[in-house]
């Protein structure tokens, strides 16, 4: 059976927001690292490959992961891309992922991203590991993103800084199928604490 694995991007230093994203606790009580665990994992993703960097033993020890694998991004401060690249890799070197097909990327500080996005993607993605799919939001591309098994030697040399596998998509804009997304998430991100 093919699998997609659901890949958790939580490795910043959250320099804007004055600390690690992952360790933000949301309203409903959960960090948003655990959140976007769930999130995954409610969505329809068994399996969850987390990527961590900033504070990582920290994370590792107040968050409540259940299962995920958590895997270390030394090179966290070069930006996003260095995070999507150790996940790619993470995801194609390990035995127990063989059968992995695709990852579905998601932002660990995007928690207006529910599961119901992430089944609606898993739901429009038949193409193996060919698919890329993206939700989109008023007609622009955001997350989650479904990366095929296919493309990810190619997203990992375009990753960079922090601009993730967006180059790539651009690059391959007549193989990306968008599914709109706006009528049940918001892909805003979470630059800055909200104002007390």
């Amino acid at each position: 059976m093919s699998t997609i694995v659901g890949l958790v991007l939580a490795a910043g230093g959250g320099r804007r927001y004055g600390g690690p994203k992952a360790l933000v606790r949301h309203d409903d009580g959960r960090l948003l690292v655990e959140r976007a665990v769930a999130t995954l994992r409610e969505g329809g993703c068994t399996r969850i490959v987390v990527v961590l960097g900033a504070e990582s033993a920290r994370v590792r020890a107040e968050a409540q992961l259940g299962d995920a694998r958590l895997v270390d991004n030394p090179g966290w401060k070069s930006g996003m891309g260095s995070s999507l690249r150790v996940g790619l890799a993470a995801v194609a070197e390990a035995e127990s992922e063989a059968d992995a097909v695709a990852v579905a990327v998601l932002l660990v500080d995007t928690p207006g991203i529910g599961p119901d996005a992430v089944a609606r993607l898993l739901a429009a993605t038949n193409g193996g590991s060919k698919s890329l799919v993206t939700a989109s939001y008023q007609g622009k591309r955001g997350h989650p993103v479904i990366l095929g098994r296919d493309h990810w030697a190619g997203v990992a040399t375009l990753a960079t800084a922090d601009v993730g596998a967006r180059a790539y998509l651009a690059a391959h804009a007549d193989q990306v199928q968008a599914v709109p997304c706006e009528d049940i998430a918001d892909d805003t991100d979470l630059d800055v604490p909200p104002e007390q």
